[in-house]
């Protein structure tokens, strides 16, 4: 499904592929500790895991029905986003050349000498037209983005919500863990993350002109 365009006062807003949508809000679903250590759903199904076996959040999938939640992500489509190289706003591929995958993110280079390499993270690529769309329309990205250039991206972890022990395990708070991370038995995911790598910094201007999105 591509982004939905919705008008609003007037002006047209855009919900990326990956925004969850106020319909999509669902029941809670009860979490129960499992022999051995780690969080189970009661009535889980093999869908509730992923190949690794990481328990991930259910929402029901509903794009396009009610108000977009900005801010918020679909599991489901983030997760196909990532580990499809799709665009986080369209669905379709994102940009790839030989110097590697296009991502848009917040600008922290600031952080850390060659920042963002070694950085994990949840938002998946995008395509160069929706790169353009975004720029100009995404508030959070008006108070800074950066546009990278990654030459590696591998699939390192997920993140999602902490959970306690016990017979009624409770949230402690957001996390990120590897797949590696014996945490990660704890944790019931809402995204996956991509450790990026090789990265260059980009300007919007040094991007080839494309055809707009047919979305």
């Amino acid at each position: 499904m591509p982004s939905v365009t919705l008008p609003a006062g007037g002006r047209q807003v855009v919900a990326p592929y990956i925004t969850a949508w106020s319909e999509e809000d669902g029941p809670s679903h009860p979490l129960v500790e499992v022999p051995g250590g780690g969080i189970a759903y009661v009535d889980e199904s093999m869908a509730d895991r992923d190949a690794r076996g990481v328990l991930w959040s259910r929402r029901p999938f509903r794009p396009g029905v009610g108000r977009p939640m900005f801010g918020k992500v679909h599991p489901a489509r983030q997760r196909r986003a990532m580990r499809r190289l799709l665009c986080q706003v369209c669905a379709g591929p994102a940009d790839r050349t030989t110097d590697g995958v296009l991502f848009l993110l917040k600008d922290h280079r600031q952080d850390w000498p060659g920042w963002p390499n070694r950085m994990g993270v949840t938002e998946p690529p995008v395509c160069v037209p929706c790169v353009r769309l975004s720029a100009r329309v995404c508030p959070a990205l008006r108070q800074g983005a950066a546009l990278v250039r990654a030459g590696r991206y591998e699939v390192a972890g997920v993140h999602g919500g902490l959970y306690t022990g016990g017979p009624r395990p409770r949230p402690v708070g957001g996390v990120t863990v590897s797949f590696d991370d014996p945490a990660i038995r704890w944790v019931r995911a809402v995204s996956l993350v991509r450790e990026l790598g090789d990265c260059t910094l980009l300007e919007l201007d040094e991007l080839a002109e494309v055809d707009p999105c047919p979305s």
